[in-house]
C-alpha cells in the first residue's frame, strides 16, 4: 500500500484521475474517478458505464471489448465540452450521488436507483448496449431450450440482461445497433439517438485478396454466450458440410458445457478449426481473416454486433442474423429462419458466387464498416448528440 501512495496515485492524478477512495482491498467495482476539464468546468457530470477503461493509461489497448473504449470516450466528450467528470462502474451498486449533477449517463444497471437518488434538475441518459431486457431474455431461454432439447444439456452460460427500468427513468435514451434494438425501446416514447457503435482495429483494404481461394472458408467469432449467438447452429452446419470450412474464435474455455455437449463437432471435424480466443488486433486474428470469405453469426439478440462490425472492418462478407443488429446493405446475408438448413443455403450461396461478386461484397463491407464504425465516427456522433440535447433543454 506504500508503493500504491508513493508512485502509483501520484502518476494517476498527474492524469487528472481521482482515486483517493482506492483501498488495496476495494474491488474495482466500487471505484471512482474524477476526470477534470482542462479549463474551469461549467458543470459535473456523472458517467456509469465501464470503470476498467480509467483505470489503465492506455484504454485504448483495450480490444477485449468495445465498450471499453467507448466507455473512455463519452467521458472524453464531456471533458471537450467544459464539464467536470465522475466516473463509477456501470454494477457499482453502493454508489450514492452526494453532488449536484448536470448530466447521469449510465448503461442499464443502477441506472433507476441511481436516477432516484440524484438531483432532480439532473438530465438523466440511458446509454443502452442490448436489447431490451424482455426480448433479450426470452429470446435467450427460447435458444437455451432448444439447445437442451437436442443435447440433454443444460447450458450454464445465459447471455443474460437483469431485469431493469432504465429507459423508464431516463429523458434521453442513446442505443447501440440498428432498427432492431432501438425497436425494442419504443413503446418507452423518449427520444432516441442512435449512436453506431465502434471497433477495436481496422484493416487495410481487401481489394487484393484472393476471394476465389478462400470462398470456402468462414468464420464464426463470439464473446461469451455460445448458445445464445448461435454456435450450435453454425456447428450442425458445417458438421454436415464437410467441403467447407469453419474458424471458430471465442471463449470456448469458459463454457466448459457446451464444450463437453459439443466436443465432436469442435474438435474431430477435419473441416472444423476450433482456435478459441484470439486478440482481434494481432497478427493470428489478420491471418484467419485474410482466408475465410464471410462470418456467420446467427445471433438471437444484440446491440450492435461488435463481432460482426470488427469482421466487417476486415473485408468479412456478413451472414447474419436480423438480431444481430447489423445493417448488411447490399453486401450481406440476412438470416431469416435461424435455421441449420438456413446457415447451409446461406453457406453455400456465398461460396459460389463468382469471384467477381465476393469481392465486390468484402470491399463494400469494409466500406461501409470504416465510414460508420470507427472510433472517430462514434466520438462524433455522441458529441453531435450531447450537442443536441444540450440545445434542447437550454431552451426549456
Amino acid at each position: 500500500m506504500d508503493i500504491l501512495k508513493r508512485i502509483v496515485l501520484p502518476i494517476i492524478h498527474h492524469f487528472g484521475y481521482d482515486l483517493t477512495n482506492f483501498r488495496s482491498d476495494t474491488p474495482h467495482l466500487y471505484k471512482r474517478v474524477t476526470i477534470e476539464p482542462s479549463g474551469p468546468p461549467k458543470g459535473r457530470v456523472l458517467l456509469s458505464y465501464v470503470i476498467e477503461s480509467f483505470l489503465t493509461q492506455k484504454p485504448d489497448c483495450l480490444n477485449a471489448h468495445t465498450h471499453y473504449w467507448e466507455s473512455y470516450q463519452i467521458a472524453q466528450t464531456f471533458l471537450n465540452l467544459g464539464y467536470r467528470v465522475d466516473v463509477i462502474d456501470y454494477r457499482n451498486s453502493r454508489f450514492v450521488p452526494k453532488k449536484k449533477y448536470a448530466f447521469f449517463v449510465g448503461a442499464r444497471t443502477e441506472f433507476q436507483r441511481i436516477s432516484s437518488l440524484i438531483n432532480a434538475d439532473c438530465i438523466k441518459i440511458a446509454h443502452l448496449d442490448m436489447a431490451h431486457w424482455l426480448f433479450n431474455n426470452l429470446a435467450a431461454y427460447k435458444r437455451l431450450s432448444d439447445f437442451q432439447k437436442k443435447t440433454g444439456v443444460t447450458a450454464s452460460n445465459v447471455k443474460f440482461q437483469e431485469i431493469n427500468w432504465a429507459i423508464e427513468h431516463a429523458d434521453y435514451v442513446t442505443i447501440l445497433g440498428n432498427d432492431f434494438t432501438i425497436d425494442t425501446y419504443r413503446y418507452a416514447k423518449k427520444p432516441i439517438f442512435r449512436i453506431p457503435i465502434s471497433t477495436c482495429s481496422t484493416f487495410p483494404t481487401p481489394v487484393r485478396k484472393d476471394f476465389n481461394a478462400c470462398r470456402s472458408n468462414f468464420l464464426w467469432m463470439g464473446s461469451h454466450g455460445l448458445v445464445h449467438k448461435g454456435l450450435d447452429l453454425v456447428l450442425d452446419a458445417f458438421v454436415e458440410m464437410p467441403e467447407h470450412h469453419l474458424y471458430v474464435l471465442g471463449p470456448l474455455d469458459k463454457e466448459v458445457d457446451f464444450v463437453n455437449a459439443y466436443h465432436d463437432a469442435l474438435y474431430n471435424q477435419p473441416n472444423i478449426h476450433t482456435i478459441g480466443w484470439v486478440d482481434v488486433s494481432g497478427a493470428d486474428f489478420a491471418a484467419i481473416v485474410n482466408k475465410c470469405v464471410a462470418m456467420v453469426y446467427p445471433s438471437c439478440a444484440e446491440g450492435g454486433g461488435g463481432s460482426v462490425v470488427n469482421c466487417m472492418h476486415a473485408g468479412l462478407i456478413p451472414i447474419v442474423s436480423y438480431e444481430s443488429s447489423v445493417d448488411t446493405e447490399d453486401f450481406g446475408v440476412v438470416l431469416t429462419e435461424l435455421s441449420v438448413e438456413e446457415i447451409k443455403r446461406s453457406v453455400k450461396l456465398i461460396s459460389q458466387m463468382p469471384e467477381v461478386q465476393l469481392k465486390k461484397m468484402g470491399v463494400n463491407a469494409w466500406n461501409f464498416a470504416r465510414k460508420n464504425h470507427t472510433r472517430d465516427q462514434f466520438a462524433r456522433v455522441y458529441q453531435q448528440v450531447v450537442e443536441n440535447i444540450e440545445n434542447e433543454t437550454c431552451r426549456e
